[in-house]
């Protein structure tokens, strides 16, 4: 599908140092960075924890609990924020003193979503704990909350997903969407939440001269600042200034190896290069094979992985990832070819909604939220996919495009139709809801119309926002070095891309679906090797000499040799030149 390629407008009021390079300070200005300071990414520019709205009761209660050494419960959640938010309370509660600290992450498929009334009965199987801690998850926990409460447990909400009407009924919520939190960063994501409760309990521990009563070391909280960026980025939050200080800092411990086991490892397994980790590389590498436990098996699995304590185990744990996220791809590929045949019919049919929804009962529960994002990619429009939940729901997983917020849409929804959504939770990109099976068909019709209010039939073509040209000069190792390592990028503060017109020079195709590319810049440049993944040219005529790229300048790091690669976002071919 033809894309557009829309130019970031230029800022004519660039503020930067002159030391920049001028195409660092054209797209920085681009993302509305005026000042330097805005680059320094150091701890001491984080937002303090004050001004949570929760964070002294909530530090309150943990502080009775420590001193009492009680029983402790983490409710996680199956993806990878929910994990890595798992692994740095358990860690960091341990290294507080906690004796008796446990973990419970739910099953996707038997329990469903966050602290349900089931998870609490599964927790009094085991050791009656005293206080449930949720992460990543217990905003929307209204009946499990209560459950919690009535069998005598206190209960600590750590989220950041978007609150509903009625907050549960918790001793303590430390959100900062929450009603009432001046919080400056609403943008903090779950293992983010959990790690300023663990800041302002350490605090209030050193206020007591705890440590020292214990006869333990005061713990050095940056320790855990890769499982920060990891979650962080896995979970597609806006990294916003506070976001990026927190990943830059994660990725420089990856870099210089003082990261847990868990990660090292699965670094090694997905081949990528440590020395210069990126946030992408959590992204695309890293964060899926952890996800894989959750949507194949049990989350617990890629807990273990990142509570492994020696390279041994976490190296067993991440070939066991592996396996996982191998599976997770031969379903993924299956699932898509059924639904790009339910799309192709509905294409002739000139019957394609704007807002979709599909539905096969038989598709995987862990996979129908990657089928969802898969095809909104290729078709620049929300999507919902649906697959059996049980006897009389299905549960859908849902992702968005920019300016259709999702979770916004669904709310919308269940307001003016009590009847037709049984629950729903997420934030603008992404969601997940059940309805009654018998509602699929009116949903499908009203989940079209909402979202026809907010997209323009450009913005269904697919939008590319590029940072302008480069000149020929512009095409060198240093000035990649320095885009890769200026900031971290993600969410609402896009790695940069560019465009221009190429000559081609040469062309092959990789394992047959990767179009490898020689080409040189039409007004003159050097010779540069492109690739462009999961692209052919087998629709193009003989005689093709220009082409119309998006690229993002990429280093090529292979048997010791580092070279210039561009990584090419969209090709278009240039007919009649």
């Amino acid at each position: 599908m033809d894309k557009i390629i829309k130019r970031r407008p230029i800022s004519k009021n660039i503020e930067l140092p002159d030391t920049l390079h001028p195409i660092i300070k054209r797209l920085l200005a681009a993302r509305d960075i005026n000042n330097v300071s805005e680059l320094d990414y150091g701890l001491q520019n984080l937002l303090p924890y004050n001004s949570l709205l929760g964070i002294d009761t909530a530090v309150d209660l943990l502080y009775e609990v420590l001193t009492q050494q009680a029983q402790i419960l983490i409710v996680a959640d199956y993806d990878v924020d929910g994990a890595s938010s798992c692994v740095l309370a358990l860690k960091a509660l341990q290294q507080m003193g906690a004796k008796q600290v446990k973990f419970l992450v739910p099953n996707r498929e038997k329990h469903g979503y966050g602290l349900t009334p089931a998870i609490v009965e599964l927790a009094l199987k085991d050791d009656f704990p005293e206080l449930l801690i949720t992460v990543d998850n217990g905003i929307s926990s209204i009946a499990g909350v209560e459950a919690a409460k009535k069998q005598g447990m206190r209960v600590l909400v750590t989220d950041h997903h978007l609150p509903g009407d009625e907050l549960p009924k918790a001793d303590a919520i430390v959100n900062p969407k929450q009603p009432g939190d001046t919080f400056p960063s609403k943008n903090l994501c779950g293992v983010g939440v959990i790690f300023y409760v663990m800041m302002a309990l350490r605090a209030r521990l050193r206020e007591k001269g705890w440590f020292s009563q214990i006869g333990t070391p005061e713990p050095n909280l940056a320790d855990f600042l890769d499982l920060v960026a990891l979650g962080t980025v896995a979970d597609v939050v806006t990294l916003d200034y506070n976001n990026r200080i927190l990943v830059e800092q994660g990725l420089r411990r990856i870099r210089a190896n003082r990261c847990c086991p868990g990660i090292r490892a699965l670094i090694e397994v997905s081949g990528r290069d440590q020395n210069s980790l990126v946030a992408s590389d959590l992204a695309f590498y890293i964060a899926p094979r952890i996800n894989a436990a959750g949507r194949m098996d049990d989350m617990s699995y890629g807990i273990a992985c990142l509570l492994s304590d020696n390279d041994f185990n976490a190296a067993q744990h991440a070939r066991l990832l592996q396996t996982f996220n191998q599976e997770r791809r031969l379903e993924e590929t299956k699932m898509q070819d059924e639904a790009l045949e339910t799309l192709e019919s509905l294409e002739k049919q000139e019957n394609l909604p704007i807002g979709l929804c599909l539905l096969d009962e038989k598709w995987h529960q862990g996979v129908i939220g990657i089928l969802a994002a898969r095809i909104k990619d290729r078709l620049h429009r929300p999507v919902i996919i649906f697959t059996y939940d049980n006897d009389n729901n299905i549960r859908g997983s849902a992702r968005s495009v920019q300016g259709v917020h999702i979770r916004d849409i669904l709310d919308t929804i269940a307001s003016q139709h009590p009847k037709m959504i049984n629950r729903f939770g997420g934030h603008a990109m992404a969601a997940g809801l059940t309805i009654p099976r018998n509602q699929f068909e009116a949903f499908q019709k009203i989940f079209d119309k909402e979202v026809r209010k907010y997209l323009s039939v450009e913005e269904l073509q697919g939008i590319i926002y590029s940072d302008g040209p480069l000149s020929g000069e512009d095409f060198n190792l240093e000035l990649a070095e320095q885009l890769k390592t200026i900031s971290p990028w993600g969410h609402n503060f896009p790695e940069p891309i560019f465009d221009g017109k190429f000559e081609l020079l040469d062309r092959r195709l990789l394992k047959d679906k990767h179009l490898k590319m020689q080409v040189r810049p039409i007004d003159g440049g050097p010779k540069l090797e492109v690739i462009a993944f999961n692209t052919v040219d087998t629709n193009w005529p003989p005689e093709v000499s220009q082409l119309t790229l998006a690229y993002k300048l990429d280093i090529n790091r292979y048997r010791g040799a580092t070279n210039l690669q561009l990584m090419a976002q969209y090709v278009a071919v240039d007919f009649g030149i």
